[in-house]
């Protein structure tokens, strides 16, 4: 059950997530922190860069627009790119420093992440937009990964670009003024930044009032609410449909919404529909909850669940 021939583009804030693991046995006279040995080191791929490669685990060809520093880390990133086949289209940007989210973990669990960033510069965001122009007519679907670092400021005029040419366009956005995202087919928001936007609700006929005025208002098609424990819900014309988290274990959250909006956007390509995508992004969620760190899930652990 493999699709080969349709491509997804994914463009947004790519990141390398380094990981190191070790042991916490005792803890430090200097404060009061633990002292971590490390014993184990990994780097994934982060960002925008872990949807794609959530959307290639699913044997759809996938192609990554971004930007990265002339360092060590892009470098890094580039090869893990290369390693799992995914199309690079990265801008290098000599100004700045790839992105890093330094993660430190002790007895299984998180104690500390440490992020280095900076945005880049307009000379190089306005070359990313020419690529992104160039590259739009080849591929069926749209992934568009905002993560608030600056690579994105374009994302109005790309959504407008995507949508002359016909293309779905899926967004997981970012801060309180979704303007920037008229027009888009999807959008994916957790629980939190949904509430930067429409305010709290007070139930679930509240929530649903406000999600679809927002919809309407920004004439987008549907809007996917991920909801952690709670599962998620998705705002149509055609329906409101609720889906339950799956019953199982949460490890590790990180990660899970790149691996929702892969999933949505590897099914759409495929042709299912939203209604069936979604259901089974739930069940991509609740696989990759639980792993450790970002993860991918894939096509063999997915569709033994379905």
């Amino acid at each position: 059950m493999t699709s080969t021939q349709k491509r997804i583009l994914v463009a947004g804030d790519v990141m390398l997530d380094r990981y190191w693991f070790g042991e916490v046995n005792r803890i430090s006279p200097e404060a009061p922190v633990p002292i971590v040995r490390v014993e184990r080191r990994e780097e994934r791929l982060g960002g925008a860069a872990n949807v794609a490669r959530n959307v290639v685990a699913l044997g759809i060809e996938t192609s990554l627009l971004g930007v990265i520093g002339e360092d060590e880390a892009g470098r890094n990133v580039e090869t893990l790119l290369s390693e799992v086949g995914i199309r690079s289209y990265l801008n290098h940007d000599p100004s700045i420093s790839t992105i890093i989210k330094l993660r430190v973990i002790g007895r299984q669990q998180q104690l500390i992440r440490i992020d280095f960033e900076e945005k880049p510069t307009e000379q190089i965001l306005q070359d990313k937009l020419s690529r992104f122009n160039s590259l739009i007519a080849d591929h069926d679907v749209i992934v568009l990964s905002d993560y608030a670092k600056g690579s994105l400021v374009n994302v109005a005029t790309m959504i407008a670009l995507a949508k002359q040419l016909g293309k779905y366009v899926l967004v997981d956005p970012k801060g309180s003024d979704y303007s920037i995202y008229q027009g888009a087919s999807l959008l994916t928001p957790n629980k939190s930044e949904l509430r930067q936007v429409i305010g709290s609700w007070k139930d679930e006929a509240d929530l649903t009032n406000k999600a679809q005025a927002l919809r309407k208002e920004l004439d987008i098609a549907a809007l996917l609410l991920t909801r952690s424990e709670e599962g998620m819900t998705l705002f149509s014309d055609e329906e409101i449909l609720h889906v339950p988290a799956m019953a199982r274990e949460v490890f590790d959250v990180s990660g899970a919404g790149d691996t929702v909006i892969a999933t949505v956007a590897a099914m759409l390509a495929e042709g299912k529909n939203l209604h069936d995508a979604v259901l089974i992004a739930n069940q991509a969620g609740g696989i990759v909850v639980g792993k450790l760190g970002t993860a991918t899930v894939t096509r063999e652990e997915l569709f033994q669940k379905v």
